[in-house]
């Protein structure tokens, strides 16, 4: 190899990254802002004479054009349109059902389903489709974001080393491989790799990031595991004490066929035992009650909201099965979904004067009513600790009468508009959801995925193709898409393009390399082979992997040959490892889960770095049993 000399816009360059790391790991501006300064410094530097390599003035803001910034944004769209369907609601709920809601278990379902999904489909797209359900996931659980986002980030990342498409570098890896045999004799002629070669290295690189959260997301996890605190992740008990007096929980109980309920209507069973059927499961459908009138059928299953003894009180009476935790009703009650909401009666509405029996009140307004918040007293069905239980659905309604009621947030977002009520609850997701539109939201998400497997179109225009078409069958507006992206993750990824354009173009990289390199010349096979590992671990961190793989692919096969090594262990030593990415958030997936978890770089730095350790050690040692 010819010896390379250190010039003066190498050590410009790495100054620039010197200063980037610092300010990325003191965090003393956004990392975002702190992506865009550097854009702005390395613009700069390059109309100072000398310094016109560092890059192409011209092309210096391509990055937000780039392949993989809008792959980013397209993703995004879509990832929006299927949870704007409702669609990762039905995701997160069969989650839960088997996963329970405690971390232990969430953890290793989340990541292992995402660790699978992006070994065909790109890494960063399964962690943005996932992104939707992890947040139900926390609001559902109490688990905060922080403990579930870098579990299925990294696995995504580690997912993407299960198959020859899994990531970038892999699918580039037999296009190197060809370009370096025209060059090499017939008997160092290296044969290439097929689809399912790398497999049991990825399988061993996912299991390990699971074992790894599951054993030690305790200590390196930042979020401390304790609970949410917001209105809409408060649970219905919580929230009715606090504020109403009341204390009342939500029961799952089944009904058996001839049962002596069957036939009675709700509203005298709620009447006689003092308590609220609230929701009802009956031939395979979940259903709001609409009428209190309407009789009970079995065998079924009721939501009732009341005591937990009057509620054992009236299963013993009938011979009901009381559920341990809600089952069919989990995702019904889900924070998400529905809650508890206050509206208060204006002096001019037109239900002045009625009840809510008479008004048909949760068929036509979808509320449950609960309780009414009269002056200082607090009418409900529901014994409180202060006074009886009262018939509310036969109370007529006065002027600031405040309704407190169970209800769905798409129906509270409708009443809103009603001029008879006045909603006072603020906090709760006011976007209506379409179930009607999930055929289209998962056809353009199929066409999208197998225009990715199975063309040779560009992974951006396969993605965005899925996103027009959920934009043209209305899945989504166009405004809804662009606050779906997540901008500050553009930004983050598309001013740090420059930076790795000037690390390759002024020759720092292969400086880099060739001084670690040399350092190693006479070294153990073995450890040549680690050497190459970590070198491009390094330069992943600072440059795209495609990058970093086009430079150090030629050189591995160089110092494999010299060495007596095989060359195409050393080749896809570099093409794999180019995926450790751990440590700060430079990977498009660690950039994309920033922002929502509210992680910092020090977060990375700390959890990303065992990480790391542990994928340069289970790589290496899988690479030689494999190969």
């Amino acid at each position: 190899m010819q010896t390379l000399v250190f010039t003066t816009e190498m050590a410009v360059v790495a100054c620039v990254l010197a200063f980037t790391v610092f300010l990325f790991v003191s965090e003393i501006i956004r990392v975002d802002l702190a992506a865009i300064l550097v854009l702005v410094i390395i613009g700069i530097l390059s109309y100072v004479p000398g310094l016109e390599n560092l890059v192409d003035v011209n092309h210096l803001f391509d990055g937000f054009a780039s392949n993989a910034v809008i792959s980013i944004i397209a993703v995004m769209i879509v990832g929006a349109g299927l949870d704007k369907t409702g669609l990762m609601n039905k995701v997160a709920a069969v989650i839960l059902r088997h996963g329970g809601s405690t971390e232990a278990r969430i953890v290793p379902i989340v990541s292992g389903t995402v660790g699978a999904i992006s070994s065909f489909l790109q890494n960063v797209g399964a962690a943005a489709l996932f992104l939707p359900v992890v947040s139900r996931i926390s609001t559902r659980t109490g688990i905060p974001m922080s403990r579930l986002l870098m579990p299925m980030g990294f696995c995504a990342i580690l997912g993407g080393t299960m198959t020859m498409v899994g990531s970038s570098p892999l699918i580039l890896l037999n296009d190197l491989i060809r370009s370096a045999n025209e060059g090499l004799p017939a008997e160092l002629q290296m044969a290439e790799f097929g689809l399912f070669s790398v497999t049991p290295i990825g399988v061993a690189l996912v299991a390990t990031g699971i074992l790894y959260f599951l054993f030690l997301g305790r200590f390196v996890l930042p979020g401390g595991g304790g609970k949410l605190d917001t209105a809409t992740g408060m649970g219905t008990s919580e929230y009715l004490h606090r504020v109403y007096g009341l204390r009342a929980d939500v029961f799952e109980v089944g009904v058996p066929a001839n049962n002596p309920l069957v036939g009675q209507q709700l509203a005298d069973i709620n009447l006689e035992n003092h308590l609220y059927i609230i929701s009802t499961f009956y031939r395979g459908k979940v259903s709001m009650v609409q009428i209190l009138t309407a009789e009970i059928a079995a065998p079924c299953r009721l939501a009732i909201i009341g005591k937990r003894n009057v509620v054992e009180a009236f299963c013993r009476k009938y011979g009901l099965t009381l559920y341990p935790q809600l089952d069919v009703f989990a995702e019904e009650f889900a924070a998400t979904n529905a809650g508890i909401a206050e509206v208060v009666i204006p002096p001019d509405s037109k239900v002045i004067g009625q009840c809510p029996r008479d008004l048909l009140l949760r068929k036509t307004t979808g509320l449950s009513l609960l309780a009414i918040h009269r002056g200082e007293d607090t009418l409900s069905h529901v014994e409180t600790e202060e006074h009886e239980p009262t018939a509310i659905g036969l109370v007529k309604f006065q002027a600031g009468d405040m309704l407190v009621a169970h209800t769905r947030w798409d129906m509270l977002t409708r009443l809103k508009r009603n001029r008879d009520y006045v909603v006072v609850t603020s906090d709760f997701p006011q976007e209506e959801l379409r179930p009607h539109k999930v055929q289209w939201a998962v056809t353009f998400f199929l066409v999208s995925l197998a225009m990715i497997l199975f063309t040779d179109i560009r992974l951006s225009l396969c993605l965005l193709t899925g996103a027009v078409g959920m934009l043209l069958t209305r899945v989504l507006s166009i405004d809804e898409a662009y606050r779906a992206v997540g901008w500050n993750t553009v930004f983050l990824l598309a001013s740090l393009i420059p930076l790795g354009q000037a690390v390759q173009n002024t020759g720092t990289a292969a400086w880099i390399a060739q001084q670690i390199l040399v350092a190693l010349d006479g070294w153990p096979i073995w450890s040549l082979q680690a050497g190459i590992a970590v070198l491009a671990t390094g330069f992943s961190l600072v440059m795209s992997n495609v990058g970093a793989t086009v430079l150090l692919v030629p050189l591995a096969v160089s110092i494999a040959i010299a060495a007596g090594a095989n060359p195409a262990v050393f080749a896809l030593t570099v093409a794999i490892s180019t995926s450790n990415s751990f440590i700060i958030p430079t990977h498009q997936v660690n950039a994309l889960i920033m922002g929502p978890a509210g992680y910092k770089v020090t977060d990375f730095v700390r959890t990303g770095g065992i990480m790391t350790v542990l994928f340069l050690i289970v790589s290496m040692v899988m690479l030689n049993l494999v190969f």
